[in-house]
């Protein structure tokens, strides 16, 4: 465990029970959520780069236009 966490863990600790377990809760799902980003990205992997070489073949038969960020 670094430095740091460990401070957290200790500080968080004097929290009150209720605190402790929506903070517990939070982090928890915080890692869940991560993982599975981690794994639907990484499957996807060969989808997004056909996706890209697409993207830049129509940029490079010039069926693309400039963003203006002022129409958005």
């Amino acid at each position: 465990m670094t430095t740091l966490l460990e401070k957290a863990f200790k500080e968080a600790a004097t929290l009150p029970e209720v605190d402790q377990n929506a903070l517990a809760k939070w982090v928890l799902d915080e890692l869940h959520s991560e993982m599975k980003w981690q794994r639907t990205f990484g499957e996807s992997e060969d989808i997004l780069e056909k996706l890209a070489d697409e993207a830049l073949e129509d940029k490079r038969k010039g069926k693309t236009t400039p963003l203006d960020p002022n129409c958005l």
